[in-house]
């Protein structure tokens, strides 16, 4: 059962797993070959939020906090870079081909995302601090 203080918890979890997420973007902006060494660049990734907790029992407890339900890919396609035939990084087929392979992930679009789920995460903090604070003030006015 969600408790006052779990619902800030879970807030704080779903950021961080958001912040992990757009860290490994920002880190692989400039990947493009795989583990194989092929030209295969790495796909931004997203984390989608959803609200409950699906681990919780009983229906009443779903619907408080937040959970990260998936992480999936980004479905835009790579960005072709500037166009260099003989580059060992340039595509040899396809629609791009002779332009260097670029990632689909964009640094400012990544930045932004950051600082949202960092106040957002902030948000979280503050609301835990309130209640415990206010279950502090409960105590002292019962005891």
């Amino acid at each position: 059962m969600y408790g006052m203080l779990d619902i800030s918890t879970s807030g704080m979890i779903a950021q961080r797993t958001r912040l992990e997420v757009i860290q490994a973007n920002i880190a692989n902006q400039d990947t493009i070959r795989d583990t194989t060494g092929k030209i295969n660049p790495y796909r931004r990734r997203i984390a989608t939020l959803a609200p409950g907790d699906p681990g919780a029992v009983g229906e009443s407890s779903r619907s408080f906090g937040v959970h990260v339900q998936e992480v999936m890919f980004d479905p835009a396609p790579a960005r072709p870079g500037r166009y260099a035939p003989g580059h060992p990084d340039a595509w040899t087929d396809g629609p791009f081909a002779g332009y260097i392979a670029r990632t689909n992930i964009d640094p400012v679009t990544e930045q932004i995302n950051a600082l949202e789920a960092q106040r957002a995460y902030e948000a979280n903090v503050v609301a835990a601090e309130a209640t415990k604070q206010m279950i502090g003030a409960a105590l002292r006015l019962i005891a």
